[in-house]
């Protein structure tokens, strides 16, 4: 072998101990991205603070949101450290709720995660439609006035033999009116809560009492009642995890409750001490 080539080892350490050391530094949520008066702001504070901007700024190029919030955060730096001694009364009561707030919603999105699974919707759309039905479908027709002294007129004149559809048609200012007030089927929560509870409460062919909404006064009549077709599951899925979370959020904090020692003690002048905003101005 010949002896130059022996030198190569040595030679390749001594360029590479002779090359400047890259710093080897990994950017976190505490990498400092300003200092203002020596107070840091970091690569956390501005993740956050672009979190919480509204969705219409989210799409905005990195370099325009990242210098944008800097310049934020430096501002409010600089105005904030204008404020000296004790820190405000009800600032730090803002903060205290807000910790608070967010802490809590921190639970309540490992709970939602925890009850909502595959096999809970699947168990939850199994028990409501474990009969191969969904809920409840109405057939009916009404006549809407302005008065309940017409609709009073209206539901006599039917008891006595009129015909409902004819009556619509002549008496009805509803958009139903000329088709002889027919609605076609339609299941709970489509009609405002007043008219549902009416339709409801019919039987086959029953004509209602005068019924008020925010229409006007009805007079209904249940032509036919049936029980719906179950949905697929991927129709309601999103119905039934929002029952899913919302019993278990109920049930955590009722659980919560329970096993909790909560006092309240009676507030020295009622209710009314809330709205005393000069106590935590001091």
């Amino acid at each position: 072998m010949p002896k130059g080539l022996t030198f190569l080892p040595s030679l390749a350490l001594v360029v590479a101990m002779a090359l400047p050391v890259a710093a080897e530094t990994e950017t976190d949520a505490d990498t400092v991205v300003a200092r203002v008066n020596g107070e840091e702001i970091t690569l956390g504070h501005m993740i956050i603070a672009l979190a919480s901007l509204p969705q219409q700024y989210q799409g905005l190029p990195d370099q325009v949101l990242y210098d944008a919030i800097l310049d934020q955060l430096v501002q409010q730096s600089l105005l904030r450290q204008v404020q000296q001694g004790e820190v405000p009364r009800q600032i730090t009561l803002a903060l205290e709720n807000e910790e608070r707030s967010l802490l809590a919603a921190e639970t309540i999105e490992g709970i939602l995660q925890a009850a909502t699974t595959d096999e809970a919707v699947q168990a939850a759309y199994d028990e409501k439609y474990a009969d191969g039905f969904g809920g409840d479908e109405y057939n009916a027709s009404h006549i809407l006035v302005e008065t309940e002294d017409e609709a009073k007129v209206i539901k006599e004149a039917l008891d006595g033999g009129a015909d409902f559809a004819e009556t619509a048609k002549e008496k009805s200012t509803g958009p139903s009116g000329p088709n002889g007030g027919e609605l076609g089927w339609f299941g709970t929560g489509a009609m405002v809560p007043e008219f549902e509870q009416a339709v409801v409460g019919l039987e086959k062919g029953q004509v209602s009492d005068p019924v008020q909404t925010q229409f006007g006064w009805h007079v209904i009549i249940l032509n036919d009642q049936r029980k719906a077709e179950a949905p697929e599951l991927e129709e309601v899925r999103g119905e039934l995890t929002s029952k899913i979370q919302q019993d278990a959020i109920e049930a955590r904090v009722a659980e919560l409750t329970k096993a909790a020692e909560i006092e309240r003690p009676a507030l020295d002048g009622g209710p009314d001490a809330l709205r005393q905003i000069e106590l935590v101005q001091e």
